[in-house]
């Protein structure tokens, strides 16, 4: 019971990180739920809730009831989902004003912060890619081709974070697939959506419109958020389980990639400046951020530990 409400909390604390890093840009929601080690929970989970949901409109329409529509949801790992999906919504909401403010206020200090969580995060696919059994590619390590595609998924990711921001104004027809846009980003380890709301010129309209509540706003992005999610979310659950090796390579190399859209130091249109003004708030901030990537990982293995250890007392208590 300890260890159930132990993973609990640490589930929603898992989803208040991702709800916090979406209100900020640059810094992407599903880098934090890859780096928690909830990535693929999370995408299986949402791919299995999307399916029994499509089953289950489609067979209450024909009068068929729900029955074949509930094996998918039996696959949906509640327990890590309610958790995270609570901590996820409570933060961004608690979160939206705030970050805004910290961001503005104090730009090179929340940079280094991020850059810090990042960086430590990398850690998490990497190893995760390097124990991906496939023919022709060394077990427990990167190979060659690894290498290669990691290289490409960092090019692309640096380019896109590298994009100048525009300005939109916010009509349906632009928040629908701005919405598809931005939520596209949680699936996707090493892009912000955020980040790319910013791209648009609708970052700052986003967040107002979430601190003010406007309902008229928020319905049309979020019904882009579900045609978003629902295109992304399959195909990343198709690749992951039909292509896992490559697909955490390339993810990797994405978050790498990432990291030019977080340098502390930049000027107003993005451009890269070298360290200056007070050096340690940054530095300070970006060994608080790698460190709690550590702790976070140190607390998930020991957790996974005492859970093995008490389904091996469990058996060894059955066999007895």
């Amino acid at each position: 019971m300890k260890v159930d409400a132990g993973r609990t909390a640490l589930n929603a604390v898992r989803g208040a990180l991702i709800g916090a890093a979406e209100s900020v840009p640059g810094v992407s929601g599903g880098t934090i739920a890859l780096m928690t080690g909830v990535y693929e929970t999370l995408l299986t989970s949402a791919g299995h809730f999307i399916t029994g949901a499509r089953i289950a409109v489609v067979d209450v329409v024909r009068g068929r009831g729900v029955a074949r529509a509930r094996e998918d949801y039996s696959r949906v790992s509640w327990r890590v989902i309610i958790p995270l999906g609570i901590g996820m919504v409570v933060a961004l909401l608690a979160m939206a004003s705030v970050m805004e403010t910290l961001v503005e206020e104090h730009p090179e200090t929340m940079r280094a912060l991020f850059f810090g969580l990042v960086l430590a995060s990398l850690s998490v696919p990497f190893r995760l890619a390097a124990h991906a059994p496939m023919r022709g590619r060394p077990d427990g390590r990167w190979g060659g081709k690894d290498w290669a595609l990691a290289l490409a998924g960092t090019v692309a990711a640096a380019v896109i974070v590298s994009l100048p921001g525009g300005h939109l104004e916010p009509s349906p027809l632009v928040l629908v697939p701005a919405g598809a846009i931005a939520v596209s980003a949680l699936a996707l380890p090493g892009l912000s959506g955020s980040f790319l709301l910013l791209t648009m010129g609708l970052y700052e309209p986003t967040l107002a419109a979430v601190n003010d509540r406007d309902l008229g706003y928020l319905v049309w992005f979020a019904l882009g958020c579900v045609i978003g999610l629902v295109s992304v979310v399959k195909a990343l659950q198709f690749l992951l389980e039909h292509h896992r090796r490559n697909t955490l390579v390339v993810l990797t190399g994405v978050m790498a990639g990432s990291l030019v859209a977080l340098w502390p130091w930049q000027a107003e249109d993005g451009t890269k400046l070298a360290p200056y003004g007070d050096l340690i708030a940054p530095l300070v901030a970006f060994v608080a951020g790698f460190v709690v990537v550590i702790v976070l990982l140190a607390v998930e293995s020991r957790i996974l530990a005492g859970q093995q250890a008490q389904i091996d007392a469990d058996e060894n208590t059955t066999v007895d």
